[in-house]
């Protein structure tokens, strides 16, 4: 089959999942097509049937912002036309299952011998933040309404796009997924004492691109709290908006001496591989793709009790989930990870364990295969 992907190439959650999807259709035989702006940082080496298109988007001065909607759809026509596409599968709603519909029908109009079914996948801030803005809701919901197919990464996620959009689409949930043969926990004594030398007992850790929704605040704020109680420090992962005021935080708190910021890092599974506990306090998340990769590295997830984290995470088995606004709540389940052995080792063998069982690539990526084939055939 022959498949378009077309995604952000910047950090975050659908990337990442765009990404890795395309890379395992390649592995399993399906010619892929990704279209971005640049290449996605998780694209890796060269690999059989894997093909990168950049969408270009000139600047022109009447214009007063780069057209990107526009020249995505005419670089999804011209690839579509090209390789004969049977697909084409958008990720994160907003601009993407806007440009997908738009080449579908230039393409249609031009009586092409082969236009391609649009797919479009919802992965949760294009819905809960910006899509449901009414400055784009409408025509949001109607690109989704339009689209072929439709998926949503949970059943939370799924849900909220019924109640935020006027939507009818049927949207069938397709979980996010990870290549378990290589998200594993892989212990490094160096790396362990590059960041928890002699005197820290315990390493605390948070990936995220520190947006509001992120709450990284209450990331330092927890642990804080754990830090009054147990020797340790805690890594900062990734950039954003908030990382400044993060740091800000931790000052104020009196614990900037053990907080680490790292910047943005493609290869977290080192960083997770060292790390004893995740922090996600978030104020909301739609699936929790971080959390999914802390799991599959043996690291403890205290999480909020937000959108879809109860999907993924088994409360008092696989981590522990909070109100939002139970910081202390949070951090007292940190500690008792932190100081109990067993009640650690138990937890962290249970996530591996529901990750293996439910989150592999093996197991989700036939459902696109069938997904894809199911609307193709119609």
């Amino acid at each position: 089959m022959n498949v378009g992907i077309v995604c952000y190439a910047s950090l975050g959650g659908s990337g990442i999942v765009a990404t890795e999807l395309a890379k395992s259709l390649a592995g399993r035989g399906h010619d892929v097509h990704v279209l971005s702006t640049d290449p996605p940082f998780r694209l890796g080496d060269y690999q059989p049937g894997l093909t990168f298109h950049r969408v270009y988007t000139p600047a022109y001065p009447l214009f007063r912002e780069p057209q990107y909607v526009l020249s995505l759809s005419n670089r999804i026509v011209q690839v579509a036309r090209e390789f004969s596409l049977d697909v084409v599968h958008a990720h994160y709603a907003v601009p993407h299952a806007t440009a997908a519909y738009l080449a579908q029908q230039i393409l249609l109009s031009s009586a092409a011998e082969h236009v391609p079914q649009i797919i479009t996948t919802l992965h949760g801030t294009d819905i809960t933040l910006v899509g449901s803005d009414h400055s784009y809701a409408e025509t949001v919901a109607f690109s989704i309404d339009r689209s072929d197919g439709v998926t949503a990464v949970s059943k939370s996620l799924r849900e909220d796009t019924y109640r935020a959009l006027k939507v009818r689409k049927e949207i069938e949930v397709i979980p996010n997924f990870l290549d378990c043969d290589v998200h594993k926990r892989v212990p490094s004594a160096a790396l362990r004492a590059r960041y928890c030398p002699a005197g820290c007992e315990k390493l605390v850790i948070h990936v995220s691109n520190f947006r509001p929704v992120k709450r990284v605040h209450a990331v330092v704020n927890v642990f804080a709290r754990i830090a009054e109680k147990v020797q340790a420090r805690l890594l900062l992962v990734g950039d954003g908006p908030d990382l400044g005021k993060a740091l800000d935080v931790a000052k104020a708190l009196g614990v900037s001496r053990h907080v680490e910021a790292l910047g943005e890092q493609d290869q977290i599974l080192p960083l997770l591989s060292v790390s004893d506990l995740f922090l996600l306090p978030s104020a909301q998340e739609s699936f929790g793709l971080a959390a999914l990769e802390a799991m599959a590295c043996e690291v403890p997830v205290v999480a909020s009790r937000v959108g879809g984290l109860s999907e993924v995470i088994d409360d008092g088995v696989t981590g522990f989930l909070h109100d939002p606004s139970n910081l202390q709540g949070m951090a007292d389940s940190g500690l008792r990870l932190l100081t109990d052995p067993e009640l650690h080792r138990r937890v962290a063998a249970e996530g591996r364990r529901t990750v293996r069982e439910r989150f592999c690539c093996d197991l989700v990526v036939p459902r696109y295969e069938k997904f894809y084939e199911k609307l193709v055939a119609r």
